[in-house]
Formats: structure tokens, sequence, C-alpha cells
């Protein structure tokens, strides 16, 4: 049997003190419940009496653990444990997490209003440091980083009464508080309210954080945390549920045409507020700040560091919906990117998709078809048609895939030494001149991003596609017009 670590009598005194200067800043910064805030659900939850008990089943997100149905509030013991882990944090780069439970977010915790708590934290022997937990959902001291201040491999318990319903974060509290929920140290707690919520059919769990590391976006390997950029608040990477991709691609979150959705979203920090926003979607129902505010027919929420919001809404179309934080370039360069698919019969009054391209002269004030644009003359060279096709990427390409064809990590995939351009060129003339979506595999790394039909004439696609293989180490092909045609003409079959 694995015996406890023995703690001398001043190690002791350096927890508790440890512990007291951890409560008084989580008491000073406002973080607990107090009583000018409390819903008039407390005094009715305060007088409820508790029969029964129960173990509490947890989540890893995005799963929640499944509706209460029980008509009577009881003791709920939830027991959560903190593991420092190593894992990815986007391809190619690793990063010490400090977590509840194994992962970012830490594991859903939900329970019914009026319900007595017991709450168990247990702090893996194996761990470097001391940990608490200060939940929002908890009326008193700290939240409970008072009473739950723990050494590695001790567990610390204590009780509260779920007296507000509501969705809670919560997150460490044990000093240097910032650097504890930077590292990852954080999730949510919901408190439905004694009658339940409404039902619908699906149900996830979303939780946006900003992470430091001393390397820079994308950069390779295990990355250290930096304090001077979170002190300086300027994260590289700002990510839902921990990591790039971790909703995206086999990890989307799914529904079906016609059903209810509903999003429990949190927002750790430690620094960034939330702009949330679902490309494509309207909240039919957003509960601001996690708690009774209902606000209808929301295009996009915010959740402030340390707070949450409940949104609903009823999905009417099939397709792919972005999850975004609207402060947009955090979402195409820093990581805030999720998907839900959406699979069912498609609806035209809802959405009729595209019913016509065509191309707009505003000189003539007249709006021709595509087939009727003017004739281009021919690059009379290859060397012209790369100067020609440098012009088409800078004015077209660059902004994603970048002006050194490094792409942007975890959202455009790179160019320059691309096996995925390299490998098919018909393929790649498909590609530029047809539009793509789906995911693909360059250099060895995933890439979901949708790329739109550009519309360009063969001849500028030629002229790119030229362009591109001549540089960055690519393979050299000349691509002609006439290959573009056929190209596009096979794509078509």
């Amino acid at each position: 049997m694995r015996t406890r670590p023995f703690i001398t009598r001043a190690q002791a005194w350096a927890l508790a003190l440890f512990a007291t200067l951890a409560a008084l800043l989580a008491f000073g910064a406002g973080c607990s419940t107090g009583p000018a805030s409390r819903e008039p659900s407390s005094h009715a939850a305060r007088a409820v009496n508790v029969s029964g008990s129960q173990e509490a089943v947890l989540a890893d997100a995005p799963a929640v653990p499944a509706p209460i149905t029980r008509k009577n509030a009881t003791k709920v013991v939830v027991k959560l444990e903190v593991r420092e882990v190593v894992k990815r944090i986007a391809d190619g780069v690793e990063y010490t997490f400090w977590t509840f439970g194994g992962s970012v977010p830490g594991r859903f915790i939900r329970v019914r209003e009026g319900d007595e708590i017991e709450f168990h934290l247990r702090n893996h022997p194996d761990n470097k440091m001391p940990h608490n937990i200060d939940l929002h959902a908890v009326t008193g001291p700290g939240g409970g980083a008072a009473s739950s201040f723990t050494a590695p491999g001790h567990e610390s318990m204590f009780s509260f009464k779920a007296l507000n319903r509501g969705l809670y974060v919560y997150h460490c509290a044990t000093a240097p508080v910032g650097m504890h929920i930077a590292n990852g140290m954080y999730g949510l707690i919901l408190v439905e309210p004694a009658g339940g919520l409404p039902k619908v059919d699906r149900e996830y769990y979303v939780m946006q954080g900003d992470f430091y590391t001393k390397g820079g976006h994308g950069e390779p390997g295990l990355q250290p945390f930096d304090m001077e950029k979170a002190i300086r608040e300027e994260p590289d990477y700002v990510l839902f549920n921990g990591a790039e991709g971790s909703l995206t691609g086999d990890n989307a979150l799914k529904a079906k045409v016609g059903e209810t959705v509903r999003l429990f979203i949190g927002n750790g920090g430690p620094n960034l507020v939330s702009s949330f926003h679902v490309i494509g979607e309207i909240f039919d129902a957003v509960y601001a700040e996690g708690g009774d505010l209902r606000n209808s027919n929301v295009q996009t929420t915010l959740i402030p560091a340390g707070g949450s919001a409940i949104a609903e809404f009823k999905v009417e179309a099939p397709g792919t919906f972005i999850l975004v934080d609207h402060s947009i370039f955090r979402t195409f360069n820093k990581g805030s990117l999720g998907m839900l698919k959406v699979e069912g019969a498609e609806d035209k009054l809802v959405y009729s998709g595209k019913q016509s391209d065509e191309v707009y002269q505003p000189e003539g004030g007249a709006i021709q078809s595509l087939g009727e644009a003017p004739r281009q003359v021919p690059a009379a060279n290859k060397a012209e048609r790369i100067a020609r096709g440098e012009h088409v990427f800078n004015n077209i390409c660059a902004a994603c895939h970048q002006p050194s064809g490094l792409g942007v990590a975890g959202a455009f995939p790179p160019l320059a030494g691309s096996d995925f351009l390299n490998a098919d060129p018909v393929r790649a003339m498909r590609v530029v001149s047809g539009g793509l979506s789906g995911t693909i595999a360059v250099k060895g790394k995933t890439y979901a991003s949708q790329m739109p039909a550009l519309n360009l004439p063969d001849e500028d696609v030629a002229n790119v596609l030229t362009f591109v293989y001549s540089k960055w180490g690519n393979a050299g092909h000349e691509v002609k017009p006439e290959q573009v045609a056929a190209a596009r003409k096979s794509a078509k079959k």
C-alpha cells in the first residue's frame, strides 16, 4: 500500500499559510456568491429537507451528465481528483496542464437546487503542487477554497448547500491564482432548478480558456507557462475545451435537423472575455451569465472570465455550423474554433443555398454569367506565367496562406513544401478552381478549414499554381490553362 508523504510541522504551517492567503484572495476578489447576490431561490432551498444520498456522476467535456429526474433534494457526494498531466495543446505542441479530473476543462458537475454537497478534493500523489477549489456555486468563504487546500497525496472534504440555481464556474484558488487557472484548472457546476430544465434533445459542455506559452503559437515541443505574457494578457492560444481541434473533425458536436440543442458555455479565462457565437445559428434563448435572466433571439453572447451562459436553439438546416469567439482573430489565429455537424433533410425555405453566381460589372451596369467573361491573353512562357501568378497569389491567397507560404497553424495549411499539392497537380487544379470542403492532411498535420470556390478563369488558376509550384521547395510544375479546363470538366463527371 502506498503511504502518503509525511509532512513536517514547518511544512504544515506553510500549507496553512497558503490556504489562508488563498481564501483571502478569493474572498477579496468576490469570487464566491455572497448574500447580496442570492436569488430568491436560496430562501426556499435552505429549508428543503434532504433525503437519501448518491455519488455524483461526472462527465468530461463536451459531454454532460444526464438531467436530474428525482423530485427530492438529496446528499450528493462529489469526488474530484487533481492531476498534473502533459497533453497536446496543438499539433506537435504539448503543455503541462493542471486539471480537475485529467482534462481541460474539469469534469462537469450536475446537482439539484436544495442538494447537500459533500465535496472530496483529491490531490494525486504524483503531483508537485498543492491545490484547492473555489466553486462559485458555494456560499461561504473563498467558495470552498479555505476548506479544500490539499497537498499532493492528500484528500480534503467539506460540504455546502446548493442554495442558488444556475450554471457556475469552479477553479483553483491557490496562489498564484492566475497561474493555476491559466494552466487549465477550471470547470462548470450546474445547479438545476428544483423543477428541472426544459427538455432538449442534445446537451453539450463547451468552455473557453486563454493559454500563455514561452514559444509562439504553433511552436513545437513541450511549452512551459509564460508568466510575463499572462500578466500582459497576450495569449498564444485561445481554445475551446483545452486544445486546438477539440471540437472539429471527428470531435465535432453532432445533431439532427429538428433537434433542440443546449450548450453549457463557460469561460475559465484567466483574462479574456468571450464573444461566443455559432455561425449560421441564432440562439432561441440565452440565460445570461448562467442565471435566471432569459434573453431571446440572440446572435452573440458575452461571457466574462469566470462566468458562464446557457444557450438553446433548434437546428433547422443541415450542414456544419462553426463555433467561434467573435473576437475573430482569436478563432482563426489562436484556435477558438469548434464545429456542430447537423445531419438531415434540407428545407429550401429555411435556407436555399447558392442560387446563382454571376459576374458583377458596375461600369457597364450589366450582370453577366461567368461563361461570358472576357478571355485573357495567355502567358507567353513559364516565366511570364510565374510573374502573373505571383500577382494573383498576393491579391487573393496570401491573406490565408501567408506571403511566406507557411499558412496559419491549425487553420490554413502551408503551401511551402506541401506534399498535398506536389502529389497530385490535377487535384490542386480542382481545389483552386472549385474549392475544397472536408479534412485534409498536409505534412503530417490535419486541417479542417474550408476553401471557397474562387471563380478564377483557367488562365489565373494556371498562373497561380505555376507560381506556387515554383516556390518554397515545391515540385516546379508548369500548369497550363487547358489542363485546368480538363480538370474542371473531369470534376463534374
